[in-house]
């Protein structure tokens, strides 16, 4: 039995942040049912290209396996009707949607306790529920550039930059399956559900972390540093070697620079004043990287990449994409998943890292079709008859008719 699988959540989701978070919460077991409407064909994820087709898509490949998927018009009385009948027998009223939109499609707690006083109410948006920029859309590029993020990515004569993958938005996925299971857990305690308002402008605020709490109570002030160093650790940052090729190498401990010197045929350096801890290594960087720059420069970066490990200095090679999809440690740690789609067959895409008990024991099915779970959402969920069916159909509680999968 998978930990989560006595957990229903009824997910309200489009794009990535909001699939994102439940995707980790379905592959251990969790019933995810997408809410998709049919008025604009689902999550709008279905959609994105390249790679797509009707609507399938790699995009919502990605984010969406090991789920089930449900057409309902949330606008129509009758759609209303189906969607509170669900949340009697769930646990978890998941949204991604603009932070003020959750109230008016009335799906807080306060709207549902009576229905299921257990409910847990889980809204995930760019700027939260409260606040000033409540009803603007918040997409991750844009929080990037709020919290200060890429003013401090890139080289110093760079533009700003951001990073290279999304990463607000999966940091908020994250915070938001946690807030997810923290609610659920104090509702079966107490009986109780709740709101959790997760806003991706306060998921990016919290990872300033460190240097944010050196500004606010040393007034500290970041800059971006070339070659990616570390604003406080010398050395540690990316070197060249004599191909031309870069690699990360990093002293985050006192005996690592021990280390690394005695690694690069320098043992006398830790006993230079200049380089003798932390503090004067900062204090005479270019000095230190200078004499390091020409060590590397004599051989190429995979070897030094070999010296270093074999003598326990952190390093790293700089990989493209698909190197690190092939690596050896990728594979034996299980990180690439196969699903088996429809139109395109074997598909395999990024595993979960979120592991408990044995990876191998996971299964995994491809991302469903919109509405692909109607039948046994409506007959075996809730029980509903031919001649209910027949009512809500004609009220469009799942779109127009032509609309339904079979």
């Amino acid at each position: 039995m998978l930990p989560l699988e006595d957990i229903r959540i009824l997910a309200i989701e489009q794009f990535g942040a909001g699939p994102f978070a439940t995707l980790h919460l379905a592959d251990l077991g969790a019933e995810v049912i997408k809410i998709e409407d049919p008025r604009t064909g689902g999550d709008v994820g279905r959609y994105i290209s390249p790679y797509q087709e009707g609507e399938d898509s790699l995009f919502f490949e990605t984010f969406n396996r090991n789920k089930k998927s449900l057409s309902l018009d949330l606008s129509t009385a009758a759609g209303r009707e189906v969607i509170e009948d669900l949340v009697r027998c769930s646990d978890v009223v998941f949204s991604n949607l603009r932070g003020d939109v959750p109230a008016k499609l009335r799906i807080l707690y306060d709207d549902l306790k009576h229905l299921n006083p257990r409910i847990v109410c889980v809204s995930v948006s760019g700027y939260g529920m409260t606040g000033e920029l409540t009803r603007q859309p918040g997409y991750d590029y844009m929080l990037q550039g709020l919290a200060g993020w890429m003013n401090m990515t890139g080289e110093p004569d760079a533009p700003p930059t951001k990073t290279g993958l999304s990463l607000v938005d999966y940091s908020g996925g994250y915070v938001a399956a946690l807030a997810l299971l923290a609610a659920v857990h104090g509702a079966r305690r107490t009986g109780q559900g709740t709101d959790c308002d997760i806003s991706l402008y306060d998921v990016a605020v919290s990872l300033l972390t460190y240097p944010a709490t050196w500004h606010l109570n040393r007034g500290w002030l970041p800059e971006r540093i070339s070659r990616s160093a570390h604003p406080a650790l010398v050395p540690f940052q990316l070197f060249r070697g004599s191909d031309g090729e870069w690699f990360l190498a990093g002293c985050a401990k006192e005996k690592f620079f021990v280390l690394l010197a005695e690694a690069v045929g320098r043992p006398e350096l830790p006993s230079d004043p200049r380089f003798a801890n932390f503090e004067v290594r900062r204090d005479h960087k270019e000095e230190l990287i200078a004499i390091l720059d020409e060590t590397f420069s004599q051989r190429p970066a995979s070897e030094w990449v070999e010296i270093l490990r074999e003598k326990g200095v952190p390093t790293a090679p700089i990989l493209h994409m698909p190197q690190a999809l092939e690596a050896p440690h990728t594979l034996h740690r299980q990180m690439r998943v196969k699903t088996v789609h429809h139109l395109w067959g074997e598909i395999e895409s990024p595993a979960s890292p979120v592991r408990v008990g044995d990876p191998s024991e996971l299964t995994y099915r491809a991302a469903p079709r919109r509405g692909e779970h109607f039948e046994p959402i409506m007959t075996q969920l809730l029980g509903y008859s031919d001649e209910r069916l027949a009512e809500l159909l004609a009220h469009g509680a799942f779109g127009k008719v032509s609309e339904q999968e079979d």
